[in-house]
């Protein structure tokens, strides 16, 4: 009996086994053609973009930093394998992460530094046109350098676009920021995946999640301050 339940637990144990084994293999083998030090640019970048959407979430300064050595590899990664759409979106949040740097630490008044806050009627239409003009800039990209190869280049010109205004709102300090990453997630979670970036589809994954919570916890702290600015 006892020698039964022992091969009953072994061929258990070996069933698991094989099946973490070709789980594991279907999500990496596309880096078994990778670069050593591809890989462990794209697991640095992974590191460090989640470090930073974490430091988003609790409102801290240093999410630029942390973005922007993220985005750095990023930008040099994408280069490398020839996705330009993405490449400009890290390039762009780079750049917007200098600029949100800035806006964070700069002081509106003697004491007080740029708060959380609501869009206005203005920021909503600067929105939409940041959103059409990234569309018609990533097309054109596309255009010239003859992108157009696969259905993903049209879903990276959205995500593109709607990553563009993520990012310019996130710089401002705005709530309606988190909406958009969480959209982009959504999005580029299977996208990344099916391209065969499977760190990346992960990063994005734990964003999606650390997004859900950061809008949680800069709407309580909106509120909260919304408050006591009324009493």
């Amino acid at each position: 009996m006892f020698s039964g339940n022992m091969r009953s637990i072994i061929y258990l144990c070996n069933r698991f086994y094989q099946r973490m084994a070709n789980f594991f293999e279907f999500l990496f083998r596309p880096y078994i053609n990778y670069e050593p030090l591809q890989i462990l640019l794209e697991t640095i970048a992974v590191v460090f973009g989640i470090w930073s959407v974490w430091l988003a979430k609790k409102n801290h300064v240093w999410v630029f930093p942390t973005g922007i050595v993220s985005t750095a590899l990023y930008v040099y990664l994408l280069y490398q394998w020839g996705l330009l759409g993405d490449m400009l979106i890290n390039t762009y949040y780079t750049a917007m992460s200098l600029y949100g740097w800035w806006i964070w630490t700069r002081k509106i008044d003697v004491s007080n530094q740029t708060p959380i806050s609501y869009v206005n009627r203005q920021e909503k239409l600067q929105s939409v046109f940041i959103f059409l003009s990234a569309i018609v800039f990533v097309y054109l990209v596309y255009q010239y350098f003859d992108k157009w190869d696969a259905w993903v280049s049209r879903v990276d010109v959205i995500t593109t676009a709607i990553f563009f205004v993520a990012m310019w709102l996130m710089a401002k300090r705005k709530i309606a920021h988190w909406i958009f990453w969480i959209a982009g997630d959504i999005i580029s979670i299977p996208l990344y995946f099916y391209k065969g970036y499977t760190l990346t589809s992960l990063q994005y994954l734990i964003f999606l999640i650390i997004a859900v919570y950061g809008y949680r916890s800069w709407k309580r702290n909106l509120d909260k301050h919304l408050q006591t600015a009324s009493k």
